[in-house]
């Protein structure tokens, strides 16, 4: 039996020929490896060609402070985060919005499981803003003025494309008439909403024709038809296409919800029931925001199965 010693070199090459061809072909193959690596190219003509795709310096020159708290940048700073998570969700849904308008479903599901991914990054830029205290917030909340995030262009597209319309929500944007233009396009146009219920009629499922035909630049309202639908297909085969198509949009859903409500709590933290910024009702305009379900009716279905 073997002591479980080590194997000296020398001996080795003797008493174990196999050893010996081990040593030989792990010797050839150190040989063989790759030089490290030299040194990255440095000199470029202009800028180099990392800015010119991400525009770094461009983004980072966006900060402009207007009070002299030190606190006053990070809030800049998480807001204009958001702003480019709004983008990037807005481009998936709009994405997710054409693919069912050709009936491909798995290219619409794609799209709506990366913004998943991209909603709970979204969430996660509250995490700086969490633990403002009143003093904090009251030590720069002058420098915004009548600026609040309700008015923000790129969010409304994103309520848009849930399905929340508003026509007076564009009044803000009269002033900038390119804004005002593509949220006016989005609010008459069909929300992702409406593109998976459309689809569900093309596949034979009862969607009522007032849901069909209903004007989308209108507030979308829950349907029991519709309701009863989702009931269907959960009841079902759960691995069906159409209702692992309700549980991506569930997610997105529960992910705006986690998004409202902890805007809602962040506010409540930094500024108690005072009147927003904007001229809104502050946290009791947050809090009836919260309590709106995106998607409504895979939510309720869920009590018929």
């Amino acid at each position: 039996m073997g002591t479980g010693a080590p194997v000296p070199a020398s001996a080795g090459a003797d008493r174990y020929p196999e050893y010996a061809q081990e040593t030989a072909m792990s010797q050839k193959a150190q040989s063989r490896e790759a030089p490290e690596p030299e040194t990255p190219h440095l000199d470029f003509a202009g800028t180099t060609p990392y800015e010119d795709y991400v525009k770094a310096d461009v983004l980072t020159h966006l900060q402009h402070t207007l009070s002299d708290d030190p606190g006053e940048m990070v809030f800049l700073v998480t807001t204009q985060v958001m702003e480019l998570w709004f983008t990037v969700v807005v481009h998936e849904w709009e994405t997710a919005a054409r693919a069912l308008r050709s009936d491909d479903v798995p290219a619409a599901m794609a799209a709506l499981k990366r913004s998943v991914r991209e909603l709970e990054a979204l969430d996660a830029s509250w995490k700086p803003l969490s633990g403002l205290t009143p003093a904090q917030f009251n030590s720069y909340r002058g420098a915004l003025g009548e600026g609040s995030g309700f008015q923000s262009a790129m969010y409304r597209r994103m309520e848009f494309l849930l399905g929340e319309k508003s026509a007076s929500m564009l009044v803000p944007h009269r002033g900038a008439p390119r804004v005002h233009a593509e949220l006016e396009k989005a609010l008459h146009e069909p929300s992702l909403y409406d593109e998976v219920l459309r689809l569900l009629a093309r596949r034979g499922h009862a969607v009522p024709d007032a849901v069909l035909n209903r004007d989308p630049a209108q507030r979308y309202e829950p349907s029991p038809e519709v309701e009863e639908v989702w009931a269907a297909l959960y009841a079902g085969d759960e691995s069906d296409e159409l209702a692992r198509l309700g549980e991506v949009l569930t997610d997105v859903a529960e992910l705006v919800w986690r998004w409202r409500n902890d805007h809602l709590v962040a506010t409540r933290r930094a500024m108690g029931a005072k009147a927003g910024t904007g001229g809104s009702a502050g946290v009791a305009w947050l809090e009836k925001r919260a309590r709106k379900n995106v998607f409504p009716e895979l939510w309720t279905a869920r009590s018929r199965v």
